[in-house]
């Protein structure tokens, strides 16, 4: 009998419309190409429950769960317990009874876990692979919270930081490979774990190249003659609003002074009250979700990720690449992309920086249109889901033989 894979994830991985469901969605997709798969993941809502896929029918199982633990119950478990409030928040006896039961009646050679929160749910009796993809070091984003923070949230984030280091390590000794976005973040990990080079790996995002090549997306933007400046991604995410906010506050005045008629629009879904605030201030549009975020980007004379903490690889920052806009980014956001400062993008070294460069490409049209082609040429080269997964089957133990007839 084949062997089978159990997939645990943090939430449902479809549809692929946010950084980490996008990376869980294309890890599935791949590892279905490999044997039967049984998922088990959480909703945040009954709605996302209920959310379909045209691949579904195609899992060997699938056991999705309502996460509707309040944050303040998570907080108070989280200290009574000694745990990591992000492991309380996800604690579940639904999901802990159901790997149980599917490891006990199913042949499951490996577990692949997606997002620290679920490596709780491996059971310690379980003999087989288990494939850990962390993706970023959370532990040391908490820390950049706490260092950035005062008092109350900062405890709670240095706190959580400490915790979840420990967790991680525990974790990463106990899986056969540990993967994260990129190399930097692998290495990192790779010092702080103590763990060697062949446990722990890069496996990088990738872009779905057809879709944000498509040629028939219809620009969409603000409603008025001036550029327009772009930012993309969840934006009740922290550090999504903590870089609009900066941008808006500190580098939009420059901008203006020198591009009166500049507009920065903010397309996202789940606007905090924070962003919401923004609106209309120093020429900010928040948007908020939009239909199809390529018409925006293709609308776009700048895309920007003025991101202050920053973890991993920037998918904003990818597709917009893909789309051939030319984009400023922040030294922590361009991390992790393999792409040149000046050819494919350009690194903004400070808030002034930013404002600097953007009026630099706004003043340069033609300037702006070669790195934003060159963008495109880079990522359509390097950054096809194809080619970013080819390792993962070795990884969790299927070689191109089994592979090619699961996928036959």
């Amino acid at each position: 009998m084949m062997g089978e894979i159990l997939f645990l994830a943090h939430r449902v991985p479809w549809p692929p419309n946010r950084g980490d469901k996008i990376r869980s969605h294309h890890f599935l997709q791949k590892l279905m190409d490999c044997a039967p798969v049984h998922v088990a993941c959480f909703a945040d809502d009954e709605n996302e429950k209920q959310t379909g896929w045209d691949r579904k029918a195609e899992l060997a199982s699938c056991k999705t769960v309502v996460r509707n633990k309040p944050k303040w119950r998570a907080g108070i478990e989280a200290l009574v317990s000694g745990k990591p409030v992000s492991l309380a928040s996800f604690e579940s006896a639904e999901i802990s009874n159901h790997v149980a039961q599917i490891i006990a009646t199913r042949p499951i050679e490996c577990i692949f876990v997606f997002s620290g929160q679920m490596a709780q749910f491996i059971p310690p009796e379980f003999d087989g692979r288990v494939v850990m993809d962390f993706a970023d070091v959370d532990s040391a984003k908490f820390e950049s919270y706490a260092e950035d923070g005062s008092g109350p949230m900062a405890w709670i984030n240095r706190r959580e930081g400490r915790l979840l280091k420990g967790f991680e390590k525990d974790i990463a000794e106990r899986a056969d490979h540990s993967l994260f976005v990129s190399e930097a973040e692998a290495q990192l990990f790779g010092q702080r774990s103590g763990l060697s080079d062949d446990r722990v790996k890069a496996v990088g995002n990738g872009i779905d190249l057809e879709f944000y090549g498509a040629s028939d997306v219809v620009p969409e933007g603000l409603e008025h003659e001036g550029p327009m400046i772009l930012f993309t991604g969840q934006m009740d995410y922290q550090p999504n609003v903590q870089a609009v906010q900066s941008f808006s506050n500190e580098v939009m005045p420059d901008i203006l002074a020198r591009f009166p008629d500049a507009r920065f629009a903010i397309a996202g879904r789940a606007p905090s009250d924070k962003v919401k605030q923004l609106d209309g201030q120093n020429g900010t549009a928040v948007i908020g979700g939009v239909d199809d975020i390529r018409s925006w980007i293709m609308a776009a004379d700048v895309v920007v990720a003025p991101l202050r903490i920053a973890r991993g690889i920037q998918n904003k920052v990818l597709e917009a690449m893909a789309m051939a806009k030319p984009v400023v980014a922040s030294e922590c956001a361009a991390e992790g992309i393999e792409a040149v400062n000046g050819e494919h993008f350009l690194i903004a070294q400070s808030v002034e920086d930013e404002a600097t460069l953007v009026c630099d490409l706004l003043a340069d049209p033609e300037r702006a249109r070669r790195l934003g082609e060159q963008a495109k040429i880079l990522i359509h080269s390097q950054y096809s889901w194809a080619t970013q997964l080819a390792a993962l089957p070795g990884l969790c133990g299927f070689s191109d033989v089994v592979v090619a007839e699961a996928a036959a």
